[in-house]
């Protein structure tokens, strides 16, 4: 049975796990791996922008194969069940330290300091994300400008630019609606690394659970303003805009070239060895099949590290 993913799978909050395989969904409020007749669980736990790529990898993945054995004939002969957790990058760091999933899913650069933590760590990176400066089709700003610069946008965002009139005179006096990712998230760190410099953002914007609630309040109001990841953007065309920042467009070349400031990589995180059947399913991952999911929901894809 084929998935609904995008948006609605992005926006599954850290108590929410997608079952794939077997051809049904469960949900679990503990993060747990598993290995016994009914199966063998591969589970990802982390990063909302992450979460609907590793579905959509999984759900391909599912129905290709449907035993461990139709994958490698030396692994075991059960069925193949692949189950994502989206809670923040934070999540996805911890899962993997603590052990509590196979893998982390993590949207931003893991620190030096939670790498010392796990004695064998391992990354492989799939693709890159860029957060975009984005705004409802609808908001006036787009009749003025199709892009801000960095100092249009510390103003915005800590609260220094309260109407939209602030930003440009001719604009109407409507209260902007900044709206950001809450804490959990990778985003907010790679925002105020990349763009805010010494300024707080303003402890009045909105914080969102994930990145497709994020989005969502983008397409519910049409004075709000946020960072959006790409791919939410790519997969809602026609009710997000992504501003330029300093003149450059999130585009797949400005991201990995470095030209466009807000980039972040998308990597799976483990600490420990990878068994047979996690082995499989990340080569799989990281495949040409697997990377070209990467780039169908938005994202950059990039040849993962070793």
């Amino acid at each position: 049975m084929k998935k609904k993913l995008g948006v609605i799978l992005s926006m599954l909050v850290a108590a929410s796990i997608t079952l794939v395989g077997c051809g049904n969904k469960q949900t679990s409020s503990t993060p747990q791996t598993n290995k016994d007749s009914k199966g063998t669980k591969i589970m990802f736990s982390g990063s909302s922008t992450m979460a609907p790529v590793i579905s959509k990898i999984g759900d391909n993945f599912t129905e290709k194969n449907k035993t461990w054995k139709n994958v490698e004939s030396s692994l075991s002969d059960t069925p193949i069940q692949i189950a994502v957790s989206s809670g923040g990058s934070g999540t996805g760091v911890k899962a993997a330290l603590e052990k509590t999933s196979n893998f982390g899913l993590v949207s931003r650069e893991v620190s030096k300091d939670e790498k010392s933590k796990m004695p064998d760590y391992r990354e492989f990176k799939i693709g890159m994300d860029a957060l975009t400066i984005s705004v409802n089709p609808e908001n006036p700003i787009l009749t003025k400008k199709k892009g801000l610069t960095k100092v249009e946008i510390q103003k915005i965002f800590s609260g220094e630019a309260k109407l939209w009139s602030d930003v440009d005179p001719s604009l109407p006096k409507n209260k902007i609606v900044v709206v950001v990712r809450d804490a959990s998230g990778g985003a907010g760190e790679v925002f105020e690394k990349s763009v805010m410099g010494d300024k707080k953002v303003s402890k009045e914007a909105i914080q969102s659970p994930s990145m497709g609630a994020l989005g969502q309040k983008i397409i519910e109001n049409k004075d709000a303003i946020g960072y959006a990841s790409v791919g939410i953007v790519d997969q809602n065309k026609a009710k997000i805009t992504a501003m330029d920042v300093d003149g450059v467009a999130p585009t797949s070349e400005n991201i990995l070239s470095g030209k466009y400031i807000i980039a972040r990589p998308l990597s799976i995180i483990k600490n420990g060895e990878l068994s047979g059947e996690e082995k499989a399913f990340i080569t799989y991952v990281t495949s040409d099949e697997g990377l070209k999911v990467v780039k169908e929901l938005g994202f950059v894809p990039t040849k993962p590290s070793k």
